[in-house]
């Protein structure tokens, strides 16, 4: 991502993929983006995401 000021957020990523824009769009969108950026927004979305399982004790 980009140093300074300018921040996509990875919502704003996942959102415009799953809306249906390629990366190739969203580039055009966000030059100061590059392709990695967004593969790297899905692989941190991805693990945010994944479910894990906690033993809850009983009262």
């Amino acid at each position: 991502m980009p140093s300074g000021h300018v921040r996509v957020t990875v919502g704003t990523i996942v959102g415009l993929l799953a809306e249906g824009h390629t990366t190739a769009e969203i580039l055009e969108m966000y030059p100061y983006l590059e392709a990695e950026d967004i593969a790297q927004a899905l692989s941190y979305a991805a693990m945010r995401s994944e479910e894990r399982e906690i033993d809850l004790k009983r009262a």
